[in-house]
């Protein structure tokens, strides 16, 4: 009997509780003008500076892998296998190595054979015990001039102080592999030069992202918008641009996969077509029903964990090379409830300026809705729903002492 007095006790405290966080809360939602002219710029590189620390990055903010590839079973031999892409993937310091390296390398080689050319055909005494006789290569009488004709001989030099003679055949037969074999292999680090000096990554670095990503609507609907433009006047044609959300995902099996790839589609004014990516433009991602990030709200933003990587896939006018710029965000680059400053604007004598001064910048949404107590009262919603679950845990918790 005292068990039951204790029980109804405690839920009469609990519903007195509840009525005045009601009353309190009520008088709280009371609707507050906001003078959206006086809202301050926010700008969004300075906001990141001060981000809480995130886990690693899969793609850092300038577009590089922060993968690594580890544990695999000969690696360097797959490397040697394709050992075009490996000399092109070299950064600068090492190819400029291995291109003097290779050269060095083949001069005192071939100087070494012939040396011993010279060696074994007695040239090197030739002066002491015959000197009439006819060396395989005339001037040839230590490790540093073999190495000087070898070098003369590949670089094609000629002096005419270091020559090959007739009285070798297998001396002409080397001096013959030198040539052909050095030309070879110049032609291979020539080549990788090129095709280094080419590439259009450089390219890809004047295709400028914005740091921050924002939330906000757009022709009535809620999207996900990021700023992209090309700081270079050549044109880039076939742009395309798409994201992809990586996050964690169990499966119905239980399987955990540790970054899941979910496509994420960005339009362009609502077109998907390739734009004309001659002035900054500004890209949308609707978040509807079909949208990965269809359960953001104000209040599990910054509480998500993900990574929305996008890239952007060009071609350039000038050398028909393909190029990809990429970037990332993560939940505490993305604003809710901003949108970007216009960069665009039209000069006194008639011509289009982008000035992007303004090009980082953001500020509070020009709809009223995304400051409305409409906010107030979701948060309030799951407020009330947390107590209610607390007090059915209570009650259940309650239930189970009474019965024992």
């Amino acid at each position: 009997m005292s068990l039951f007095r204790a029980l109804k006790k405690t839920c009469s405290l609990i519903k007195k509780s509840l009525f005045s966080r009601e009353t309190t809360e009520a008088v709280r939602m009371e609707p507050t003008k906001i003078n959206m002219s006086r809202v301050a710029l926010v700008n969004g590189g300075i906001d990141s500076a001060m981000l809480k620390a995130h886990k690693p990055r899969v793609m850092s903010k300038s577009g590089h892998s922060n993968v690594r590839i580890d544990k695999v079973d000969g690696i360097y031999l797959l490397y040697l296998q394709d050992l075009w892409t490996t000399v092109i993937d070299m950064k600068w310091r090492y190819k400029l190595t291995l291109f003097a390296a290779t050269f060095i390398m083949t001069w005192f080689l071939f100087g070494v054979i012939y040396y011993a050319i010279a060696f074994l055909h007695g040239d090197l005494e030739m002066n002491k015990f015959s000197p009439k006789r006819e060396p395989c290569v005339k001037n040839v009488d230590s490790l540093t001039g073999a190495f000087l004709f070898s070098l003369e001989s590949q670089t094609t030099i000629g002096y005419g102080f270091r020559f090959i003679t007739e009285e070798c055949p297998h001396a002409i037969f080397l001096l013959v592999a030198q040539l052909v074999i050095t030309t070879l292999i110049e032609i291979f680090i020539t080549g990788t030069f090129l095709a280094k000096i080419a590439r259009p990554k450089k390219r890809a670095e004047t295709i400028k992202f914005s740091h921050c990503a924002v939330i906000t609507k757009h022709n009535g609907e809620l999207c996900l918008v990021i700023r992209v433009a090309n700081m270079r006047k050549s044109l880039l044609i076939q742009c395309q641009l798409s994201g992809k959300l990586l996050q964690t995902y169990e499966t119905k099996e239980g399987e955990r996969i540790l970054l899941n790839q979910a496509s994420v589609k960005f339009n362009v004014d609502s077109s998907s077509e390739s734009p004309f990516l001659i002035l900054p433009l500004t890209f949308y991602h609707i978040l509807d029903e079909s949208s990965p990030l269809r359960d953001l709200t104000p209040q599990n933003l910054k509480e998500k964990d993900f990574e929305l990587v996008v890239l952007l896939n060009a071609t350039v006018e000038s050398t028909s090379a393909v190029c990809q710029s990429r970037t990332s965000y993560i939940p505490e680059e993305i604003h809710w409830g901003y949108e970007f400053v216009p960069v665009v604007s039209l000069s006194p004598n008639g011509k289009y300026v982008a000035d992007f001064s303004q090009f980082e910048k953001i500020r509070r949404s020009t709809d009223s809705t995304f400051y409305s107590v409409d906010s107030e009262k979701q948060k309030l919603e799951e407020k009330y729903r947390q107590e209610d679950q607390r007090e059915r845990e209570l009650r259940t918790m309650l239930l189970q002492q009474s019965n024992v």
